[in-house]
């Protein structure tokens, strides 16, 4: 399967791709790509356009009561857990930092609940550098395509940056997203409405079966 081909189809399908997460600053964007986890965009902008209203600095964040931020962002789910993180990554920036947000992805990658594909959502969007996420659309739909044949998240992010141009790597994990998002989705792919099915493994796969 070509590389360059399928590149090409998602340059020609998605021409600017872009985050659908809503945020008015690096650390707005670094919460709400926390709450994405195993949620929706949809669902997170709706949770943050009230969070945002008061708790929008790391200072308000680390001085919101611990119950209270559960509460408010409840319906992102694995609220226990997130709440924790955002605590704990809004009282690193304050200490450690001294209230500056983090300048580097190994700076942000010590805070609680940062890991690779967070780092990178930030890294993309903040420093304007090329970073490949592999978040649940990016890594089942590479697989698809063919771009990669990779069993984790961490082996298809580097499979990732051997095909793709460097230059192109931030453009192309928002692509990725959203062509998982809207067309090839886990359940029931929309193959019908699909540019890629001349050259995607996974349908031609699936037509061997029918």
């Amino acid at each position: 399967m070509s590389a360059n081909e399928i590149i090409r189809i998602l340059k020609e399908t998605y021409k600017n791709p872009q985050c659908e997460l809503k945020y008015n600053s690096p650390f707005e964007l670094l919460v709400a790509v926390v709450l994405s986890a195993q949620c929706t965009d949809k669902r997170v902008n709706e949770v943050t356009s009230r969070l945002f209203k008061t708790y929008n600095t790391p200072k308000a964040m680390m001085d919101m009561p611990l119950n209270e931020l559960e509460e408010a962002i409840r319906s992102c789910g694995f609220y226990h857990n997130k709440a924790k993180a955002l605590k704990s990554l809004s009282t690193d920036i304050v200490t450690r930092f001294g209230g500056k947000f983090p300048e580097s992805k190994e700076e942000l990658k010590t805070l609680a609940g940062v890991g690779e594909k967070t780092a990178n959502v930030v890294v993309s969007l903040v420093y304007h550098e090329p970073a490949i996420a592999v978040d649940t659309h990016v890594f089942r739909v590479s697989n698809r395509l063919g771009l990669v044949n990779a069993n984790t998240p961490e082996k298809t992010q580097k499979q990732l940056e051997e095909v793709l141009p460097k230059d192109y790597w931030s453009e192309a994990h928002y692509a990725l997203v959203l062509h998982g998002r809207y067309v090839c989705k886990a359940i029931k792919p929309k193959c019908g409405e699909c540019p890629f099915t001349k050259v995607c493994k996974y349908y031609k796969e699936k037509e061997k079966c029918i």
